[in-house]
């Protein structure tokens, strides 16, 4: 079974009550849960981590060679100023989806710049915590797609 690694970081744990008008009322573990369980119906097993700290969002990305088939990233505010994980994103050569919950483009300017597009196959940004199963949905499609005989 494949097996895809997803990632939050700072501040996502505290989903559900951080700004509800603006990412919801879904907690972390509820969000984890749907996605769990999602990636179980399309055959896939889905591993959850969140941190508030850079360096574990990086040695995740690293120690997923050769363990995880694909990464959902929601670098949360790293998404806007890390460069060292989109290095990581291309170093390790997973196929990797970019998620947000809230629409970025639509918000702060600062916002709108994300690093970590350049290294993934897409970005979902503006759907809640439903953007994760979305990118769950990519993910297997895109499984599929490389199973293809050419």
């Amino acid at each position: 079974m494949r097996s895809i690694l997803i990632l939050n970081g700072p501040n996502l744990n505290l989903l559900g009550t951080r700004q509800p008008e603006v990412y919801g009322r879904e907690t972390l573990e509820m969000a984890e849960a749907a996605c769990v369980a999602h990636a179980r119906a399309q055959g896939l097993e889905a591993v959850c981590l969140q941190s508030n700290h850079e360096g574990v969002l990086l040695d995740a990305i690293h120690a997923a060679r050769g363990t995880h088939s694909g990464i959902i990233l929601n670098a949360g505010a790293h998404t806007h100023t890390s460069i060292a994980l989109m290095d990581a994103l291309f170093s390790v050569e997973i196929p990797a989806v970019e998620v947000h919950l809230s629409n970025i483009h639509a918000r702060e300017e600062f916002r709108h710049r994300s690093f970590i597009s350049r290294a993934v196959i897409g970005q979902i940004c503006g759907f809640g915590t439903q953007g994760y199963l979305f990118a769950i949905d990519a993910l297997a499609k895109h499984f599929e797609r490389e199973a293809e005989p050419e």
